[in-house]
C-alpha cells in the first residue's frame, strides 16, 4: 500500500486551494493585471478618489497594451482571452478600485461588446480596433433619468429623417461619457428598440459630467444630451431590435461585476487581516481575540466562496452555458456578500477603517454603487424570483 501523498500546507491567501483550479495562461494574466494595478494605482487612487480625478485616457492606453480591453472578443485587435482570464482581471483591477474595473468593463462588455455582437463589419473596423488599444474610449447610454430599471420605458427616440436619424434624448450616470469617443446610445423608434454608434464630436451631443459623488471618485460619470443629433444610416447597429441588444449586453458586463465584487472585498479583507495582526490592545493583538478571529473566519469563509461561484460561471460562460438568470444569482450574491465584507473590516480597524490611508472605506462607498448599477439588488432578487416559480412579479 503506498504511503498516503503529503497535504499540501494551508494557505491564508488560497485556503480552499483555488488557484489549483486555474491554468498557467489563467495565473500569468491574473499576475499580470495584479502587478500593473500595484504599480500604477495604488500609489496614486487614494489621491485620485479624493480629487475625483482620474487619468482615464493615459490609463486606457495602458490597458489597451496589457490587452485588458475588450479581452474575451476575438479578432479586431482584441486578445481573446477566455471568461475566466477576464473575471480574474476584473477581480484584480477593482482590488485596486471599483472605477478602474468599471472604466475596462464599460470599454470592453459594454460599449465594443455591443459593436462587437451587432455592428456592421464597417462599424467594427471602424472602432473596434483603436477601442482596444485604448486610443478610442467608448461609453454605453441606456440609463435614462426616469427610467433606471426599467428600460422599456425609456423617452429617447430616433426618427428618420430621409436617409439619416435625428436622435434626442438624455441618458444619466454614464461611464466615461465625458472622455469617450464612441458612444452607444440605445433609443426607441418607430420599429422598436435600436443601438446606435455615435460619435460624440457630432452636432448635438453633449456629455456634461457629473459631480458632487461620493462613490466612484475615480472614475468619470457623466450625462449624455441628444439635442437634434443627426447620424447618417449606418449609424445603427443592424444586428438586433428590441430589449434582447442592451439586456445582453449589461448580462455580459455583470459577469465582471461578479469578480469584480471580490476584489474589493479581498482588498478590504486583506487590510482588515494586517491590521489585526498588528494593532494591539490590553496588551496583545487585536487579532488574538476570539470576537475578531469569528469576523476574520466568517469573512474568508463569503469571499473565497464568492471567488468559487465567479469561477463557476467563468466555466459556464466558456462552455456556452451561462443563463441570465445565472448572472443575476452571481452579481446579487456575490456584490451584496463584498460590501457586508467591507463593513466587517471597517469594524476591526475601527476610526482607521474611515481613512484614506486604508482602503477599506473607499470600497464600501464604491460599493454601494456597484450594488445598484447594472440591476438593482431587488431586480436581481426578481430575476431569480421568476425562474424559481415560474411567475412574473415586474409588474
Amino acid at each position: 500500500m503506498s504511503a498516503p501523498a503529503k497535504l499540501p500546507p494551508f494557505d491564508p491567501a488560497d485556503p480552499l486551494g483555488i488557484d489549483d483550479l486555474l491554468s498557467a495562461d489563467d495565473l500569468a494574466i491574473r499576475d499580470t493585471v495584479r502587478s500593473w494595478a500595484t504599480d500604477r494605482v495604488l500609489p496614486h487612487i487614494a489621491q485620485w478618489y479624493e480629487d475625483g480625478e482620474v487619468p482615464v485616457r493615459e490609463l486606457a492606453r495602458e490597458l489597451g497594451g496589457l490587452g485588458a480591453l475588450g479581452m474575451s472578443l476575438t479578432g479586431y485587435g482584441c486578445a481573446g482571452a477566455t471568461a475566466v482570464q477576464y473575471g480574474l482581471a476584473c477581480l484584480e483591477l477593482e482590488a485596486a478600485d471599483s472605477g478602474i474595473r468599471s472604466l475596462v468593463s464599460v470599454q470592453g462588455s459594454l460599449a465594443m461588446y455591443a459593436i462587437w455582437k451587432y455592428g456592421s463589419e464597417e462599424q467594427k473596423q471602424r472602432w473596434l480596433p483603436s477601442m482596444a488599444a485604448g486610443e478610442t474610449i467608448g461609453c454605453f447610454g441606456l440609463t435614462e433619468p426616469d427610467h433606471g430599471s426599467d428600460p422599456a420605458g425609456m423617452r429617447t427616440y430616433a426618427k428618420r429623417d430621409g436617409t439619416d436619424w435625428v436622435l434626442n434624448g438624455r441618458k444619466m450616470w454614464i461611464t466615461n461619457g465625458s472622455v469617450a469617443g464612441v458612444a452607444v446610445v440605445w433609443a426607441q423608434t418607430d420599429d422598436g428598440m435600436r443601438g446606435f454608434a455615435v460619435p460624440t464630436d457630432t452636432p448635438g451631443f453633449s456629455a456634461p459630467e457629473i459631480k458632487h459623488k461620493w462613490s466612484l471618485r475615480a472614475s468619470v460619470t457623466s450625462e449624455l444630451v441628444m439635442d437634434e443629433v443627426r447620424l447618417p444610416a449606418d449609424a445603427v447597429l443592424p444586428g438586433v431590435t428590441g430589449l434582447k441588444g442592451p439586456l445582453s449586453c449589461l448580462s455580459h458586463a455583470r459577469y465582471g461585476i461578479v469578480w469584480g465584487a471580490m476584489g474589493a472585498a479581498r482588498a478590504s479583507f486583506e487590510a482588515a487581516v494586517e491590521y489585526a495582526k498588528t494593532r494591539e490592545q490590553f496588551g496583545r493583538p487585536i487579532g488574538g481575540f476570539q470576537l475578531t478571529q469569528a469576523k476574520l473566519a466568517d469573512m474568508a469563509v463569503e469571499l473565497h466562496k464568492g471567488v468559487l461561484l465567479a469561477h463557476h460561471l467563468g466555466l459556464r460562460m466558456d462552455a456556452g452555458r451561462l443563463r441570465p438568470e445565472q448572472v443575476s444569482f452571481g452579481k446579487l450574491n456575490n456584490v451584496r456578500e463584498a460590501i457586508e465584507i467591507c463593513r466587517t473590516s471597517r469594524t476591526i480597524l475601527g476610526a482607521n477603517g474611515i481613512s484614506l490611508e486604508y482602503p477599506v472605506m473607499r470600497h464600501a462607498t464604491n460599493l454601494e454603487s456597484v450594488l445598484t448599477y447594472e440591476g438593482t439588488v431587488e431586480m436581481h432578487q426578481l430575476v431569480l424570483g421568476k425562474a424559481l416559480t415560474g411567475l412574473d412579479a415586474f409588474r
